[in-house]
């Protein structure tokens, strides 16, 4: 299918005007000759975006790492491509989707900076990353190196594989507060022995939004000739990177997060010489041993969602990614700093600009994280999430692009009465 080809399937799905009105272009003209640390504090462009959202009113919601629901232009994308998939049903599924699908593995592989012979569409991190660990040859006595700050999900994929084969899983813990990004760097090779043949690491931890650095993670790891897979489910269209200039081996991201697709969309990445050796986890005898593909073999997927993929992108891009970036750190450093040095409040997140960037994580040493998140809900109507591990207690604070500064001040003036 060609591009004029698939930018029918857009057309035949009745998308039409989108939810933006004439000032929110006129607003995006005059930005463009900002800086985007200038434009991250142009309060007047964002509280244009913020109109582009359907916002429930019941709550601030401090909670988009979950999920960031989507905007009303991408809404309606969405509606159309479910009333277009819908008028074609099997026709579509049988005729079209396997070149469309072709087009948004280039447009989305075109974002992520790597090639779209090394990415496929998943339906999430967790997917991603499980494929590789359950797609992994181990032998009795392998070793995989991880950090106790990494997502349940994949933490249980790995014990799953040392009860099947015998691998033994090395559990190391991040610092909330690093010196430097040798310390960081240090504690993963410290973990490495002989047997080491994988390393998992978070690019953002999702419990406190701390950024890794993954690039000197990579180097020394496979220096040691262990490769590296990153959960990048924060990450992707949260802050700029390339997925290719990360040196690493495996990388997977959720799409329903910081690009806004509707639920059911993430990414898979494997470098090319990586993806002959890996097991699929489903049969498809179909493809080639190092054509990616191989291990995108799910069932019938809900294509409608695969098809927005693509005006969430644009939407991302209209908004800038530079832009968005800027925007999120400094909201997060916005109420960070204002309470940092505050008695009986602790801030579980990096102070430094380049270690975090929209999502931060806050405790009351009196409170339970718990109790915590439940108090913010019901008495200043404030909704976040409770985070109870050995290494991080609070409540993880994740605003979005139409999260405005007067709703941070109501959660910064929440956060000094529990405190005192």
């Amino acid at each position: 299918m060609n591009k004029r080809q698939f930018i029918k399937t857009f057309a035949a799905a009745g998308i039409t005007a989108p939810a933006f009105g004439k000032r929110f272009h006129k607003v995006l003209s005059d930005i463009q000759l900002q800086t985007p640390q200038e434009a991250a504090t142009n309060e007047e462009f964002w509280a244009e975006v913020r109109r582009g959202y359907k916002i429930k009113p019941d709550y601030i919601n401090l909670e988009n790492g979950y999920y960031c629901f989507v905007p009303q232009e991408t809404l309606q994308n969405f509606i159309g491509h479910v009333q277009d998939i819908n008028l074609q049903g099997s026709y579509y599924m049988r005729t079209r989707q396997f070149d469309d699908k072709l087009v948004l593995r280039k447009k989305l592989a075109a974002l992520a900076g790597c090639s779209h012979e090394e990415l496929v569409i998943t339906r999430n991190t967790t997917e991603s990353l499980d494929t590789v660990i359950a797609g992994i040859d181990w032998k009795t006595g392998d070793e995989a190196v991880m950090a106790e700050q990494d997502y349940g999900a994949m933490l249980d994929m790995f014990k799953l594989q040392a009860r099947r084969y015998g691998i033994v899983n090395k559990v190391i813990s991040v610092p909330n507060h690093p010196a430097s990004d040798e310390e960081i760097v240090s504690l993963y090779e410290k973990a490495i022995t002989p047997k080491t043949r994988l390393l998992m690491v978070c690019h953002m931890i999702n419990i406190t939004g701390q950024i890794l650095p993954i690039r000197k993670i990579c180097d020394m790891a496979h220096s040691k000739g262990v490769e590296v897979m990153v959960d990048g489910a924060h990450a992707f269209a949260h802050f700029t990177y390339k997925i290719s200039d990360l040196g690493c081996d495996y990388y997977g991201s959720s799409l329903h997060k910081w690009l806004s697709v509707p639920l059911g969309a993430g990414l898979l990445y494997v470098k090319k010489d990586k993806i002959a050796k890996l097991w699929q986890m489903f049969g498809d005898m179909g493809y080639q041993d190092d054509d990616i593909r191989k291990l995108n073999h799910t069932g019938t997927t809900p294509v409608h969602t695969d098809l927005t993929i693509a005006n969430a992108i644009d939407f991302y891009e209209k908004i800038g990614r530079d832009r968005k970036e800027a925007r999120l750190r400094y909201l997060q450093e916005y109420w960070t700093k204002q309470v940092r040095d505050i008695p009986n409040i602790m801030v579980n997140t990096p102070a430094e600009s380049h270690r975090a960037c929209g999502i931060a994580n806050v405790g009351i040493k009196t409170m339970k994280p718990a109790d915590m998140a439940r108090t913010l809900l019901e008495k200043y109507k404030i909704w976040t999430v409770a985070i109870d591990s050995p290494a991080v207690k609070g409540c993880r604070i994740t605003p979005n692009i139409y999260t405005t500064t007067a709703e941070l001040d109501a959660f910064v003036k929440a956060l000094k009465e529990l405190a005192a």
